[in-house]
């Protein structure tokens, strides 16, 4: 056979040198006419295929279950059971290696990893390409430039500065060193350690001089140098702290070695210590602007999807609350809570989205009178740190979106009692409301009373779970994907998949009277209650997570190339592997919306 198999595809990818000699030796090239049958039901598969050139429709029936091009392969599963359950046809002239089921055999007992990419479920799969990716990520982060990472602002005091006012010093700007110039081997640094050594001493702290206790000369690195590098020579060197400074001779910064290994083992905390230092809005504007790189780190670096949006609705939380503490006044946000929603609010925000966010007063309390210019200025300042107004005003901004908790109980229950017009979906919106300021207890005593509220009423339950189909069956979008029908090639990952999970789940939650406002979380409640079967559970958190790290690398290659963010997925960047697992995200989708059907009766609209 020809030299040209494609061994970066899935899952072929994975392979050693011996065994791709293995495929060299064992494959064919078959070729097939449009409309011909390639596998029908029943048969015994002898090859595995893997597609050099046109597409390939897999379907049960009448019904369409997936579509397959160009370095796709088909059918594992036949090939494992001994028979095709389904019909594949050549929706085009195709081209096709065809490699013999003895070698696909041996390719499995030799390879762990090949057997779970081609057989597997979509949690298997995902779970061996975590395997693969950890080393991966601890290499890309070593290998980080060391103005990468977080380098703590610089203090510099002249030599003959007494203990006393460089502890004031330390105090005022929550820092734990100062640069000390003036001495006569360059520049020192003096740390808190060698404020230790100064109370040792014995002389009065306000008599002595820095520059007797500072270290000197003090240890360098540039800023375009590698993290690893670093780290290697703040062991070689026995130092906690280096002194960035770039080619020009400028001190750019302090990197210490808690912000240096935080940044191995966890980017947030380097945003975290920003957020906790900011004095003003601008530094906390600073801090902001560190999470999309954050995020695009950790994509590129392979953290799971999950634990990623974990630490940006962190992030969030403490940057909104610490924005909030600057626009309001104490009285205000201590007889308050200010709180999140959408996928802020569910904690799976990966990129800066809309605003989505409310206000619930204290009963009782006395608002300032300027309550709307507080929180139109809270708004604005959002919106400068890179989270949009929400288009459809649903922001504290808009008066509607905030009130008492007697009052904003009473809307809520309107929303869920008589669900007219856009009722239903606000009420969708607020169940998902996460506190992030102020006293937590007020959302959570509007929530209790909505909870106490929810309806067995089956219509109601339908009407608002229906909205998880308005945007069609996924089969179509495959054609779609493949050039083959006649809407373009830009998909919505957001409609075709996150969404019908996201308010599926929501849908069942609120049936169950689940308060969880996390779709994982709500998840793992249903499945306790036994409201939902915990292998397809476990499924649905798999599909949602993959299809957000789709979207999430969708929505960096618009960033890089300075377009708007929109999430739309170009199917000429999603490689052999990514289809596979699409497939698989896409037939659970399809599957639970059955079970939406059948449990909420979907079918009686």
């Amino acid at each position: 056979m020809p030299n040209a198999f494609n061994f970066a595809a899935s899952p072929f990818d994975c392979l050693s040198p011996d065994e791709q000699r293995l495929v060299r030796a064992s494959v064919d090239i078959a070729y097939f006419p449009a409309g011909a049958v390639v596998l029908d039901v029943g048969v015994a598969p002898t090859h595995l295929f893997v597609i050099i050139k046109g597409y390939v429709t897999q379907t049960e029936g009448d019904e369409v279950l997936a579509s397959y091009g160009p370095d796709d392969c088909f059918d594992g599963c036949g090939l494992m059971t001994g028979r095709v359950g389904s019909r594949f046809v050549a929706a085009e002239e195709v081209v096709a290696y065809q490699l013999a089921r003895e070698a696909v055999n041996e390719l499995i007992a030799r390879n762990t990893t090949f057997g779970a990419l081609l057989f597997s479920d979509l949690g298997q799969k995902l779970s061996a390409l975590a395997q693969r990716a950890d080393q991966h990520e601890r290499q890309s982060l070593t290998m980080a430039r060391v103005d990468q990472a977080f380098l703590r602002p610089v203090h510099t005091v002249d030599a003959g500065t007494d203990i006393v006012s460089v502890v004031r010093l330390f105090q005022a700007q929550r820092s734990t060193s100062v640069l000390v110039t003036g001495l006569p081997g360059g520049l020192g640094i003096f740390t808190n350690t060698s404020l230790q050594r100064a109370i040792l001493d014995g002389r009065p702290l306000d008599q002595l001089a820095v520059g007797e206790l500072a270290s000197s000369p003090v240890v360098t690195v540039r800023p375009s140098d590698p993290l690893g590098d670093a780290m290697a020579l703040m062991l070689r060197r026995r130092v906690h702290r280096l002194v960035v400074v770039a080619d020009d001779g400028q001190v750019r910064g302090i990197l210490e070695a808690l912000d240096l290994f935080s940044f191995l083992a966890n980017h947030s905390h380097l945003i975290t210590v920003q957020i906790e230092h900011a004095q003003d809005l601008p530094a906390l504007a600073q801090a902001a602007a560190q999470i999309t790189r954050l995020i695009a780190a950790l994509y590129r670096g392979g953290t799971r999807i999950g634990l990623m949006a974990r630490l940006v609705q962190q992030l969030n939380a403490r940057l909104f609350e610490r924005a909030w503490a600057m626009v309001a006044p104490a009285d205000l946000v201590d007889n308050s809570c200010l709180f999140v929603m959408g996928s802020e609010g569910r904690g799976e925000q990966l990129l800066k989205t809309d605003q989505d966010n409310g206000l619930v007063l204290r009963d009782g309390y006395t608002a300032p009178p300027d309550l709307a210019a507080i929180c139109q200025r809270f708004s604005e300042v959002l919106a400068s740190f890179g989270y949009p107004e929400c288009p459809g005003r649903i922001m504290v901004s808009n008066p509607d979106w905030r009130g008492t908790v007697s009052s904003f109980s009473q809307r809520v229950r309107q929303w869920l009692l008589q669900p007219e017009g856009d009722s239903l979906l606000q009420l969708a919106i607020f169940l998902d409301a996460h506190a992030v300021a102020g006293d937590a207890a007020l959302l959570a005593s509007v929530r209790e009373r909505v909870m106490a509220l929810a309806t067995d009423n089956d219509a109601v339950l339908a009407r608002f779970a229906a909205a998880a189909e308005q945007f069609g069956d996924p089969t179509g979008w495959w054609s779609r994907l493949f050039g083959l029908g006649d809407e373009g090639h830009a998909i919505s990952l957001k409609k075709a998949g996150i969404f019908p999970i996201v308010h599926g789940v929501r849908s069942l939650a609120l049936a169950r009277r689940v308060a969880a406002t996390g779709t994982a979380e709500r998840i793992a409640a249903l499945a306790a209650g036994g409201a939902l079967d915990a292998a397809l559970g476990d499924e649905l958190v798999q599909s949602l997570h993959l299809l957000m790290g789709l979207r999430l690398k969708a929505g960096l290659a618009e960033i890089d190339t300075g377009r708007a963010v929109t999430g739309h997925v170009d199917p000429e960047r999603l490689s052999s592997l990514e289809r596979d697992l699409l497939k698989d995200a896409l037939a659970v989708v399809k599957r639970f919306k059955v079970l939406l059907h059948q449990r909420l009766r979907l079918d009686m609209l």
